[in-house]
């Protein structure tokens, strides 16, 4: 009975697994349906629209980009228009003696007035436009200035961009690479599912011993938890793909296209005598470097140079009769107003600019640090990216020879588990000597994947240090 009851419970178990199987296989069906399908080209189009990093880039590109299209307009006059009501508390001294002055000369006719007899002549309407323009030789520095700051920018931004797209492309390689790994851990899990029942009916036939059957049982429950956490952690990753690129987080994506290196044959010596210029970084300082010697010009010249300042106002002041509250009644009559407007040119000299210890010469002083130290810094990184550029040509050569190898070996641990696993059903090899070809096989395919994905993210890098396509 004992014996019947252990084959009824095997023959459950059996069939859960394979309903189960069953259900696993619908449900990657279902979600392959949902998914967004993407190649590495289509990835990176889709990012370039709607990436908010690069989004934000442009945001900052079109700031200097405007600063420097309208920086002429430091030449532009200050216009203003102005219009006053203004009440007289008292009555002023002047008009005061405007009033005796006006009674002496009319022989006592017109009297004598110490206050305002009506509250409108307490009232008084003036009018005013003013128009002023600057001009010192620094403003021609500042324009220089915006528009250098514009080219760094660009710069900059064309650096953002090849950076985001390398690393986007980065992180897909890096998403099919732990899809392979994956699928490489879902056959080891199907072949140990798949020696499971062959030992549960090697065990009902009685071909082996009930322990073998737990072996074979055991392996395969020790080998779903491992599935099961590299299934949730890929999902995390690419809910985080779809996040740098700008998709909706959540979006079910299948990757496409393959890990398939381009091969490149390069040398340091070579790349570097090529194109050691073109490094952004480097050009990207370098046109700071110019906008801050343009900003020391700046300075100079707003020190030993005047400013000339020019100034007009056309200042209407309401004498009519009608009084201030009915000034429009005698718009257009010029006897009714009188302008009290002015002309000046100036001319402006800050001559405490000129002393050592001013806030201008420091600012000065403290501008050609600033510039020696991107001196010092452009310095630094043109020895680095000799370092850099040297470092990659030595990891893409390393990991063609490994790729190399490790194809070959491929082949061989491939054969070997494939004549491991005719023995094993023949009976001639134990479960752990399989297993070991297994894990042999399951090594040697993910180093070769491991070294695909070096020589890709390796020749991005030196791609992007160069700033040149060495794919083409």
């Amino acid at each position: 009975m004992k014996k019947i009851a252990t084959l009824i419970l095997i023959g459950c178990a059996a069939v859960s697994f394979t309903f189960a199987q069953a259900d696993s296989s619908k449900s990657a069906e279902t979600a392959e349906k949902d998914a967004v399908k993407l190649n590495l080209d289509e990835a990176v189009k889709y990012a370039l629209e709607n990436s908010r990093t690069l989004k934000s880039n442009d945001i900052d590109l079109e700031i200097k980009a405007r600063a420097s299209k309208y920086s002429w307009n430091v030449f532009l006059p200050t216009v203003q228009a102005t219009g006053t009501m203004s009440r007289a508390t008292e009555y002023s001294p002047s008009s005061a003696a405007t009033s005796q002055m006006m009674n002496k000369l009319s022989g006592g006719m017109i009297p004598v007035k110490t206050d305002y007899e009506t509250e409108e002549e307490r009232w008084s309407t003036i009018g005013s436009v003013s128009a002023s323009w600057n001009f010192t030789p620094a403003y021609i520095a500042q324009i220089k200035t915006a528009k250098a700051m514009y080219e760094a920018q660009k710069i900059t931004w064309e650096q953002s961009q090849k950076e985001t797209i390398t690393n986007i492309k980065k992180a897909y390689y890096g998403l099919l690479l732990q899809q392979e790994n994956l699928k490489i851990q879902r056959t080891t899990l199907e072949n140990a599912r798949q020696r499971m029942i062959q030992a549960q009916t090697n065990f009902r036939n009685g071909s082996i011993p009930e322990l073998s059957y737990l072996q074979t049982q055991v392996s395969y429950e020790n080998t779903k938890p491992d599935v099961d956490s590299a299934e949730q952690t890929i999902a995390q990753q690419i809910d985080l793909f779809a996040f740098l690129i700008g998709m909706p987080v959540g979006t079910k994506i299948e990757f496409t296209s393959s890990i398939d290196p381009t091969y490149v044959d390069v040398e340091t010596d070579d790349l570097l005598a090529k194109y050691s210029e073109n490094d952004l970084q480097i050009k990207g300082l370098e046109k700071n470097m110019l906008a801050a010697k343009l900003g020391m010009t700046a300075l100079d010249m707003t020190t030993w140079f005047p400013t000339l300042a020019l100034s007009y106002s056309y200042q209407p002041v309401y004498v009519g009769s009608e009084g201030a509250w009915h000034f429009y009644k005698d718009l257009g009559k010029d006897e009714a107003w009188y302008d009290s407007g002015s002309f000046s040119a100036t001319l402006v000299w800050n001559l405490t600019n000129m002393l050592p210890w001013s806030s201008n010469r420091q600012k000065l002083k403290d501008t050609k640090q600033q510039v020696a130290q991107l001196e010092l810094t452009i310095e630094t990184l043109k020895e680095n990216q000799k370092v850099q550029v040297r470092k990659a040509v030595d990891t893409l050569k390393q990991a063609k020879e490994q790729i190399d190898a490790m194809s070959r070996n491929v082949t061989v641990a491939q054969r070997a588990y494939d004549m491991t696993v005719r023995q094993y059903r023949n009976g001639t090899v134990e479960l752990l000597d399989l297993r070991d070809a297994e894990s042999s096989l399951n090594k040697t395919q993910l180093g070769l994947l491991n070294q695909k994905f070096q020589y890709i993210s390796a020749l991005m890098d030196l791609e992007n240090t160069l700033n040149v396509d060495l794919s083409k």
